[in-house]
C-alpha cells in the first residue's frame, strides 16, 4: 500500500503548485480559473432602480395627461342639473386618419397638420349648393361669437370631390381652411346621423385631432345659439391645458 500512499502525497503536492506556463505565456490545459458572481444584494438593488425609474415615468406620464382627462371627465360626467348638449357626443372619439389634401392654392397638405387647434367642420362638394354655403356661414359666425376665444377654433371645409369651389366664394373664404380629401378617407372618419349625408352637419374636433361631436341636421338660427353654448362649454372644460394658435414644433 505505500505505492498508493506515495500516489496520494504526489497529488497533494501537485494541487498546491501553480499551473504549469507554456512557453508561450498561457497556462496549463488543466489550469481552471474562477470569476467572480455579482452578489445577491447588487442585483436586487439593480432590480428595484429599474422598477422605480419605470414608475417615475409613468406618473410623468399620468401627470401630463392629467388635464387632459380632467377637462373631458368634466364635460362629459359633471354635468350640472339642466345642462343640456345641443350636439351629438361621438364614442367613441374616432382619431384624425393619416390623409393628405390639396388645398385652394394646389399644395399637399397632411390632414393631420390641422391638429393643436378646436376644429369646427363643415363637408361638401366644391359646387358648394345653397346648404353648403349656409353651413359656411354659420361656421364663420360661430367662430366670431366666441369673441377673445375665437382664435382656439378653425373653421375647416373638407371638399369630397373634384368640383371648383365657385369664385364668388372666395372673399369670404379667406379666414377658412379648405382642404380636398378623397370622399371614402372623409367617410372612413367622419359619418352622419341615420337618414342624413355628411354635407347635413356640422363636426367638432378636438386639439389632439378626435372628431367628439355631430351638431344637428338643418341647424337654424337657434339651433347655432345652442351651438354656441356648447362650444362655450368645451372651451372653458380645456382652458386648462388648449390655447390659442397650435403648439410650435421642437
Amino acid at each position: 500500500m505505500s505505492g498508493s500512499k506515495s500516489s496520494d502525497a504526489s497529488f497533494a503536492h501537485a494541487a498546491s503548485q501553480a499551473p504549469e506556463q507554456h512557453s508561450n505565456g498561457g497556462a496549463h490545459p488543466l489550469g481552471l480559473t474562477v470569476h467572480s458572481l455579482p452578489e445577491a444584494g447588487d442585483a436586487v438593488a439593480g432590480s428595484q432602480r429599474t422598477r422605480h425609474g419605470r414608475l417615475k415615468m409613468l406618473g410623468v406620464l399620468l401627470i401630463c395627461a392629467a388635464p387632459v382627462v380632467a377637462s373631458y371627465f368634466t364635460y362629459y360626467v359633471i354635468r350640472p342639473e339642466g345642462r343640456r348638449v345641443y350636439g351629438e357626443l361621438v364614442n367613441p372619439q374616432r382619431p384624425m386618419p393619416d390623409l393628405v389634401g390639396t388645398a385652394l392654392d394646389g399644395k399637399q397638405m397632411p390632414l393631420a397638420s390641422l391638429k393643436g387647434q378646436w376644429l369646427l367642420v363643415s363637408v361638401a362638394g366644391g359646387d358648394c349648393n345653397e346648404p353648403c354655403q349656409k353651413h359656411l356661414y354659420l361656421q364663420r359666425q360661430l367662430r366670431e361669437t366666441l369673441g377673445r376665444e375665437k382664435d382656439r377654433v378653425e373653421w375647416i371645409w373638407l371638399v369630397n370631390d373634384a368640383a371648383l369651389p365657385p369664385p364668388l366664394l372666395a372673399p369670404a373664404l379667406q379666414q377658412a381652411t379648405v382642404l380636398r380629401l378623397p370622399p371614402e378617407g372623409v367617410a372612413a372618419w367622419l359619418s352622419p346621423a341615420e337618414g342624413h349625408a355628411l354635407p347635413d352637419h356640422l363636426y367638432v374636433v378636438d386639439p389632439m385631432g378626435n372628431w367628439m361631436m355631430r351638431f344637428p341636421a338643418a341647424m337654424d338660427s337657434s339651433g347655432a345659439a345652442k351651438a354656441k353654448r356648447d362650444l362655450d362649454r368645451l372651451l372653458r372644460a380645456s382652458s386648462s391645458w388648449d390655447e390659442a394658435g397650435r403648439p410650435a414644433k421642437p
